[in-house]
């Protein structure tokens, strides 16, 4: 059973989970900046073991965005992904957020399509990987 725990500061487990898969695993060297000051911080645990985080960025006028998305390599496949997200889109609901925005991998884009998100603009370079910026208009649940 995943539980999610959801902080205003960075975590231990938070720094090593995107320590490992953003800078030891996909090489990237900006990984901590200002806006983890400012976010809300999920980090998806399978009992005592952190599995995934992410980070949600307040924005302007009633959009958040979600980025640092991150699994353990041994969870991945197993809808771990699927499930942070969700996590975060529910968070930012409760939060009064009406879309999510993420600047997603290009590699990854198709998994972000398959929860409702949509590219838009023009693919760029953060860092040396190719990005596009995506959105998803977020609903509200009505009980």
């Amino acid at each position: 059973m995943l539980r999610p725990a959801v902080s205003d500061s960075l975590s231990d487990d938070e720094v090593r989970i995107r320590t490992d898969v953003f800078v030891e695993e996909q090489g990237f060297v900006v990984e901590f900046d200002d806006d983890d000051a400012i976010s809300k911080h999920i980090v998806l645990y399978d009992g005592d073991v952190p599995v995934a985080v992410c980070r949600i960025i307040p924005g302007e006028g009633g959009e958040c965005h979600i980025g640092r998305i991150a699994v353990v390599r041994e969870y991945r496949g197993k809808g771990i992904g699927s499930a942070v997200v969700t996590e975060a889109e529910d968070v930012a609901r409760s939060m009064g957020f009406r879309e999510s925005l993420l600047s997603a991998q290009v590699r990854a884009k198709g998994f972000y399509e398959t929860l409702g998100y949509e590219a838009f603009g023009d693919e760029y370079l953060d860092e040396y990987c190719p990005h596009v910026m995506m959105r998803k208009r977020l609903r509200t649940v009505t009980v």
